[in-house]
This record gives structure tokens, C-alpha cells and sequence, in this order.
């Protein structure tokens, strides 16, 4: 389970951006395509904020749709993979959202 890596870089980053003040809310973004599980980050959050300035705060996740453009014809069309096919026929497809993992806000007191 490499959320769990994942959610102690994240209380490392939102920790160290904290400083002194102790934090209550954290906002991620989470792209369908990034291969992590958001009920897994949901999971482990808890626990590894335990003991920080993050203990307690409420975790949100935005979870960002996949999207990608033709490198041949432009059209812009949802992937629910990585790889996809469009309608002109081309697999030359080029991502443009639903890998990315984002600290997007963080809410202190």
C-alpha cells in the first residue's frame, strides 16, 4: 500500500508549511488516473497526522476526472485510462488531467 508513503509526505509537507500553527483543514486533488486510492489516503491520514500540528484536521479530496487530446486531430476527450483511442482513430493520446496529487489548501488557525 503505497498510500501510506504517500499520506506521510503529505503531513511532512503540510507540517513544514504550517510552522508553529496548528493546522484544521487539509485539501487535496487526486486524479483518477494517478493510481492512488483516495479511501486509502482517508485511511492513513489519521494516523500519520497523529502527534503534529495536523492531528484532528478535516481531510478533503477533490477527485480530478481523467482527460486527454489527440496529438493527431485536437479533440479533448474523458479517459478513464491511461491509454484510450479517439474517434479519428489515432492512439496517440497526450493526458492532460487525472494524474496529479495536489496539496491544493491547507486551513490554519
Amino acid at each position: 500500500m503505497h498510500e501510506l508513503g504517500i499520506t506521510q509526505n503529505i503531513v511532512a509537507i503540510v507540517g513544514e508549511k504550517a510552522g508553529d500553527q496548528k493546522v484544521s483543514r487539509v485539501k487535496l486533488e487526486i486524479g483518477k488516473l494517478s493510481a492512488i486510492e483516495p479511501e486509502a489516503i482517508r485511511f492513513c491520514f489519521d494516523l500519520c497526522a497523529k502527534g503534529t500540528c495536523i492531528e484532528g484536521a478535516v481531510l478533503e479530496i477533490d477527485e480530478i476526472e481523467g482527460r486527454g487530446k489527440c496529438n493527431v486531430c485536437g479533440e479533448e476527450m474523458p479517459l478513464t485510462l491511461l491509454a484510450g483511442i479517439c474517434s479519428c482513430g489515432s492512439l496517440s493520446i497526450t493526458c492532460l488531467a487525472g494524474q496529479e496529487l495536489k496539496i491544493k489548501e491547507m486551513e490554519v488557525e
